[in-house]
């Protein structure tokens, strides 16, 4: 990315957020008075935050470099080093793992939230990422696939829920230095995601797949070993726990937690889930978690009238999010399957690794989140309203799959590296009209009573759309590729253009709030 994992603030504009929980929990934000004179041991932000910034870079470097290789490994032939699965099925658990890393961020901010605080959960979290990696690395075949994807998916959930909270923590909230301290944070996400598939990708190229793992997973151990040294200059509102459950609650929460391992045991085991329907799975899960969302914020009676007519303002805004990430994260599915069968990777003789192509958007990211950002600060009132930038952001997308349309059908090498690089600035471009604003006006929409039920329905939006575009590469290995990017590129300047179209009525749902 990577946008999606940006810390989103309390101003729109700003290039990295101003500090609000990119989690789904509510972290203290109030961090006490201390001497902003003699904390300035990092570019003239808090020590602290030397440590968040590598464990979060490194997280990110983990995490992007596995990825961008991940599908690779699995449909390779094994004689080319992979598991020999077909494209389809393979890009289905792609999208599931995508899905289940953003449905694991609600689990790690009520984790954090009720019983062990964000800092606590983020430690834990970056030593269940590493283990995940190692085991990718180490076990052979689809045992270290499934033990290091859950892994991964439930440690990378846990972290970055919580490691933006912990940031927050680290200023008080008039602290003139909030804002350039989140957008050095943000820096460390989008550093970590332009290294890891370099690395990786250069490694499983020339020495094989479990080496690069094996980098995915030294990443993370030089980050936690790094961050481990700084964990003691975190201030205590880091180990706050917000809303600690009760302990006769616990053994409940216990057996629920129990019931659930069993339960999904007893799916595989049965044979009802298995790797080529597991997409279909997560997709279904995280619809009924959504709809379900929905229908308690919206008949409970805490929810006042107003407030009630704001979640119905957000659901257009959770359907176009949807429509949005099933075509953007295909980066890691579809991108990947035509960067190895048409994309010309030849640079002056030497063949560029097919990962390498994941570290195009992060350089764009950012290069163009100043340039928005002072846009919108430049235009204040005047810039587009939410349901506006949410629609430019789903059309601009579609517009992205419109242009591979000239390069469709191509053989071996017949679609120009710069042709790629121009549509991922197109993606770019697209991430950043709708990603940025897609928490903030999640917390601005919410009831009062509901405020991390409606973030959590915002990175179930994500979730859904992640799956969803794990789901539609079997489609795009079985109809022509013109069809294919012609009908998804459609579609989505179609819903740009209805959430266009209806944004008075968006807006009057929202009440006050642009």
């Amino acid at each position: 990315m990577r946008d999606d994992d940006r810390p989103t603030g309390e101003s729109d504009g700003s290039a990295a957020g101003a500090g609000a929980s990119a989690g789904v929990t509510a972290p203290p934000t109030e961090a006490g008075h201390r001497d902003e004179r003699a904390d300035r041991g990092f570019f003239g932000q808090p020590r602290a935050l030397a440590h968040i910034f590598g464990v979060e870079m490194w997280e990110r470097f983990s995490f992007y470099g596995m990825q961008s290789i991940l599908l690779l490994y699995l449909y390779f032939s094994v004689s080319e080093g992979g598991l020999g699965m077909e494209q389809s099925a393979a890009a289905g658990i792609v999208g599931a793992y995508g899905g289940a890393v953003y449905l694991s961020t609600i689990l790690g901010a009520w984790i954090a939230d009720r019983l062990l605080g964000s800092e606590r959960v983020l430690f834990t979290s970056a030593i269940v990422i590493m283990a995940g990696h190692i085991a990718l690395a180490l076990l052979p075949g689809f045992i270290g696939v499934g033990v290091g994807l859950v892994l991964v998916a439930f440690g990378s959930g846990g972290l970055k829920a919580n490691a933006t909270s912990v940031v927050g923590t680290l200023y008080s909230r008039d602290d003139p230095r909030r804002d350039a301290g989140f957008a050095l944070f943000y820096l460390g996400i989008n550093l970590g995601a332009f290294l890891g598939p370099l690395i990786t990708g250069l490694l499983q190229s020339t020495v094989g797949f479990h080496w690069g793992f094996g980098a995915a997973a030294v990443g993370m151990a030089i980050g936690l070993i790094q961050y481990s040294f700084g964990r003691r200059g975190l201030p205590p509102e880091a180990s706050v726990v917000p809303n600690p459950l009760p302990r006769e609650r616990r053994g409940l929460v216990v057996g629920i937690a129990i019931a659930a391992v069993i339960l999904v045991a007893a799916l595989v085991l049965t044979g009802l889930v298995t790797a080529t329907n597991l997409v279909t799975w997560v997709i279904g899960g995280t619809v009924v978690a959504a709809v379900a969302y929905f229908i308690v914020i919206l008949t409970s009676r805490a929810v006042s009238a107003v407030e009630r007519s704001r979640v119905f303002g957000f659901i257009p805004l959770f359907v176009a999010s949807v429509a949005f990430w099933s075509l953007y994260q295909q980066q890691f599915t579809v991108l990947t399957i035509y960067s190895d069968e048409q994309l010309d990777r030849n640079l002056f003789g030497w063949e560029m690794p097919i990962s390498w192509v994941q570290s195009i958007n992060p350089v764009f990211i950012i290069l163009l989140s100043g340039v928005f950002a002072a846009i919108w600060t430049k235009l204040g009132e005047r810039q587009p309203s939410t349901p506006v930038k949410f629609a430019l952001g789903t059309t601009v997308m579609g517009v992205a799959f419109l242009l591979f349309i000239p390069f469709a059908g191509g053989g071996a090498n017949s679609t120009p590296l710069l042709a790629i690089v121009g549509i991922l600035f197109v993606f770019t471009v697209a991430e950043l009209l709708l990603s940025p604003v897609g928490l903030s006006v999640a917390t601005k929409l919410a009831p009062e009573k509901f405020h991390t039920q409606m973030v959590a329905l915002f990175f179930l939006s994500v979730a859904l759309g992640t799956a969803v575009a794990g789901q539609l590469a079997e489609f795009y290995t079985a109809v022509p590729e013109a069809v294919y990017f012609g009908v998804l590129g459609a579609i989505a300047i179609v819903l740009g253009g209805a959430l266009a179209l209806a944004t008075r009525p968006v807006l009057r749902l929202m009440q006050g709030v642009r």
